[in-house]
């Protein structure tokens, strides 16, 4: 890693849109050609940093290894994840919720199977509620499964309802409300505090005057 660069994991897709205003808004004026860069690394001198354009499940894998100090990243993935990180801020960004679905004629099963893309997550919390299940880790379309039998219950994220109704399928229970995180290596918490810490200052700053 380039020493004097301070290195950033920023997901792609949807949780990038929003974070890449977030920062700008913050002071840390990341050009508008970064957004439609099909670069992976993009450096960024006159700020002193570089940016690692990467899938957001591997965001805390880049900052937990140092190959990026810091990172954003969808609570869910921490939950799931369980990276040794320290989280350090909630931007209060991408925000959705990690619910049990299924569809609404759903009736109770000794040992029903429940798909997911998060089987840890999923498996811990049907253990705290005391309820076995066979937990199926799926990668795509998680919606399909209790339409062809594949699974009871599926463990998803849910943001308007839409792809839900649209395929009749309810909420049953909500599992975690989410919103994405600034998270930092820790050595690099350590080594470059001061960096880091104002970037987080100032990413303070305009979420709570958002919120």
């Amino acid at each position: 890693m380039t020493q004097d660069l301070l290195r950033v994991a920023m997901p792609k897709g949807r949780i990038y849109k929003q974070a890449s205003k977030l920062f700008r808004e913050a002071g840390i004026p990341i050009p508008d050609d970064f957004d439609d860069s099909r670069k992976l690394i993009i450096p960024f001198p006159e700020a002193g940093m570089e940016f690692i354009m990467a899938k957001p499940v591997d965001v805390p894998t880049y900052v937990e290894y140092g190959t990026a100090d810091i990172g954003v990243v969808g609570k869910d993935v921490l939950i799931e994840e369980n990276r040794r990180v320290y989280e350090l801020l909630d931007l209060n960004i991408a925000r959705c919720r990690m619910s049990v679905i299924g569809l609404p004629d759903w009736k109770p099963v000794l040992h029903p199977r429940v798909a997911t893309k998060y089987p840890n997550a999923a498996s811990r919390y049907f253990r705290e509620k005391g309820q076995q299940v066979e937990v199926i880790k799926l990668n795509g379309s998680i919606e399909l499964a209790p339409l062809i039998g594949l699974a009871d219950r599926i463990v998803d994220m849910v943001e308007t309802g839409q792809t839900l109704k649209e395929n009749g399928l309810v909420e049953l229970e909500q599992i975690h409300s989410i919103t994405s995180r600034l998270i930092a290596n820790r050595v690099s918490y350590r080594m470059k505090n001061d960096r880091i810490q104002e970037i987080c200052d100032r990413l303070q700053q305009v979420v709570s005057v958002a919120t």
